[in-house]
């Protein structure tokens, strides 16, 4: 629990954090915290700023509104597609077992 609440308040948008303040609540290296950095950063999904030796990183929010709303999108296609089919599904195997 204490985990997902230090999380918590690192993904808040607006707020810029330290390399070494991302890496904390996580059981990795600060190296490999760094490497993950620099492939969100390199996908426009966080900001990345320099004062002095701290390197510091704060969310860009707009990226991950367009994937939401795709993944929105989708799961509404998809939701209804695959109620469909459970409801297929359940029609034939209600026929299978009356026949027998």
């Amino acid at each position: 629990m204490e985990n997902r609440r230090s999380r918590s308040h690192l993904s808040r948008p607006g707020r810029s954090h330290s390399v070494g303040e991302l890496a904390e609540p996580f059981d990795m290296s600060f190296a490999a915290v760094a490497k993950h950095v620099k492939v969100l950063e390199g996908a426009g999904l966080l900001k990345r700023t320099i004062e002095g030796r701290t390197h510091r990183c704060r969310i860009e929010a707009g990226p991950l509104a367009e994937a939401d709303r795709w993944i929105a999108y989708y799961q509404r296609f998809w939701t209804g597609r695959l109620d469909a089919l459970e409801t297929a599904l359940l029609k034939h195997a209600r026929k299978k077992r009356s026949r027998a």
